[in-house]
């Protein structure tokens, strides 16, 4: 059965959790614990992206560079699709988001209303992508988890059934970032379980993101040329140093992605006056 959609309709597991907006000079931040900062907005540069772990999750531009579809699993403030929504303007966004108390603050955090390429979902991520052969564009280049509440983060955010349906969503050549908190005793188990569901194809930046760890999974299919993929390549250079092998590079390596991705389509605009 298709998962429920409708934003009057909160979906049955939707988080038990208050979000706190909090606005203080230049920033705008969203906690679900007071100082456990969620999300963070410099007013004066809503698009910017602020936090740390939000840069480091741009990676996945080193593995496909011009997605046509990303889907996110969590809303948050938005940071993440606010950017992209910007710098990626060929690509369908599809962002799940469990919380309708969360999906009220998009005003607040300018996260741009729904349109043709932007489309904001509520629903339980774990059951979206369960279904995701029977919804549309359900076909993705890029999945950004990055799902947490006042508890941290869902356990069907973590399960092997959620990172099996995750591979099945993703083309040949996708790639798939998950964040998981560095000290949640249960990383470990969590990586190997996305490591099972890829084959093994996956790879990290060493402290690219200080208490956050993430993780990249390129999805390789049954009857094509891993050697035409060039995630896959990336994946493997990745995987041999663990990206430029110690966290003040990668985090340089991160700020140097955002940068190159705000370019892009700044200089395509100036091309074409």
């Amino acid at each position: 059965m298709p998962p429920r959609l409708d934003p009057a309709d909160p979906p049955a597991a939707a988080r038990a959790s208050t979000a706190l907006v909090s606005t203080r000079g230049n920033r705008r931040t969203l906690e679900f614990q007071p100082g456990d900062i969620q999300s963070e907005m410099l007013l004066s540069a809503p698009h910017a992206l602020v936090l740390e772990y939000a840069r480091a999750m741009m990676c996945f531009a080193l593995f496909v560079p011009h997605p046509r579809h990303i889907l996110m699993v969590g809303l948050g403030g938005g940071s993440m699709v606010k950017f992209c929504h910007r710098h990626f303007p060929d690509t369908r966004i599809t962002v799940v988001e469990i919380s309708s108390e969360v999906i009220a603050l998009r005003e607040q955090f300018r996260v741009p209303p729904d349109d043709a390429r932007l489309r904001i979902v509520h629903a339980d991520a774990a059951d979206y992508l369960a279904c995701a052969d029977a919804l549309p564009d359900a076909v993705v280049d890029v999945i950004l988890v990055d799902g947490f509440d006042a508890t941290g983060m869902p356990e069907s955010l973590g399960s092997e059934r959620f990172y099996a349906d995750c591979r099945r969503a993703l083309r040949a050549g996708g790639v798939l970032v998950a964040n998981f908190l560095s000290y949640d005793p249960a990383r470990t188990q969590l990586a190997a379980r996305l490591a099972a569901a890829f084959g093994g194809r996956v790879c990290d930046f060493a402290g690219i993101a200080g208490n956050n760890h993430l993780l990249f999974a390129v999805r390789v299919c049954a009857g094509v040329d891993a050697s035409s993929l060039p995630a896959l390549r990336m994946q493997r250079r990745v995987m041999r140093r663990r990206g430029l092998g110690f966290g003040l590079l990668n985090r340089l390596l991160a700020r140097a992605v955002v940068a190159w991705l705000a370019w892009r389509p700044a200089r395509a605009r100036r091309m074409q006056t």
